[in-house]
């Protein structure tokens, strides 16, 4: 039988700068504006940044605006919201913010059956616009298919605010695309697992406009801004297209999240898959670390352990971890991972340590 394919994309995407306090003009159309209770998801310093713009802009309109602000995105947090918005009839959730905020609201228009409208504050992940929300809580790091946003609003006035390694990070996790693909393409090849050509080039071409812009992104002018947000939103339309993470999530993930589990909040999530993508390509054999390196040298981004904030020892614990953190995706680690030797070798031979 013929594997059933269904695709659910972000219905309005809006890029340009100043456009927060005119949320209700983009979306004034669909379908939410029907909607007249809402819920803002936020954080306490993003709602002062971006979350006050919109409930303003929200109640210029008429609609009942409800604001919860999250410090982490864990499933009990999540949970909470969800009831206490079902409670409050809650049908569209704004998540206003960084990847906490998002993911949480999507988490929350899932449990209530409702929408959800992604306006990030920083751009440091492809979150944005993916349908998976990252909640901790779990016994290992988990992403839960929630709900694909149904509108995207990216100020670029708000973004550019946001700290510089913000910014890296982003870069980072649009160079972890790079094996990301090269895994997915392993998986279909040794496991039959489903391959979607377009999703995999879509998700390398956002890597690839990374690396042809990385000065200008780095640069934090409003169009290096305006570059990486597109990329990480092509890279979240990607998994929707694939109804999975992997076009963006591959060996380069499974150790940022390994990372997060030894040593949690030390290093920026695409921070840690930056380093990880120059170790897996080495695995590979792919001759692009090198330059893969280079760049992130040059933006800024860490390469060693060192400039992680991370010891060795538990970068090479979690290199031998990593194939375990989700055992049925399976990537260049394999069914085994990689000995403890081995990963000395490899952090060394990358100059890692």
């Amino acid at each position: 039988m013929d594997r059933v394919h269904t695709i659910t994309l972000p219905l309005r995407v809006v890029v340009g700068a100043g456009i927060l306090g005119k949320v209700m003009d983009f979306i004034k159309d669909l379908e939410i504006a029907h909607n007249h209770v809402v819920g803002i998801i936020t954080g306490p310093k993003t709602y002062e940044v971006a979350g006050r713009i919109v409930k303003e802009s929200l109640e210029s309109y008429g609609f009942t605006v409800h604001v919860w602000r999250v410090e982490t995105a864990t499933l009990d947090a999540a949970e909470a919201i969800a009831r206490d918005a079902a409670r409050k009839k809650v049908e569209t959730a704004f998540g206003v913010g960084g990847g906490k905020a998002i993911d949480i609201a999507k988490y929350v228009a899932y449990k209530v059956g409702g929408n959800v409208v992604s306006i990030p504050t920083a751009a440091s992940h492809d979150g944005i616009a993916s349908p998976f929300a990252s909640l901790k809580g779990f016994e290992k790091p988990t992403s839960i298919y929630a709900k694909t946003p149904y509108a995207i609003i990216a100020d670029i006035d708000i973004i550019s605010r946001a700290p510089p390694r913000l910014l890296r990070a982003g870069v980072g996790d649009l160079l972890g695309k790079i094996t990301a693909v090269k895994d997915w393409r392993l998986a279909h090849k040794l496991r039959g697992e489903y391959y979607g050509e377009y999703a995999a080039q879509l998700a390398l071409l956002s890597a690839q406009h990374a690396i042809r812009y990385h000065d200008l992104i780095a640069s934090g002018k409003p169009e290096g801004i305006r570059i990486l947000v597109e990329a990480l939103i092509s890279s979240g339309v990607a998994m929707c297209i694939a109804g999975s993470s992997r076009p963006a999530s591959g060996s380069e993930h499974l150790f940022s999240h390994a990372l997060e589990v030894l040593a949690p909040g030390r290093a920026l999530h695409g921070e840690k898959v930056a380093v990880g993508t120059i170790l897996m390509l080495h695995l590979y054999g792919d001759p692009k670390w090198r330059k893969i390196r280079r760049i992130m040298k040059k933006i800024g981004l860490p390469t060693t352990a060192e400039e992680l904030g991370i010891p060795p020892e538990t970068l090479v614990e979690a290199l031998t971890i990593a194939h375990k953190i989700r055992p049925e995706r399976y990537t260049i680690l394999g069914e085994k991972g990689l000995t403890r030797e081995a990963a000395w070798n490899l952090l060394r031979e990358t100059g890692v340590v």
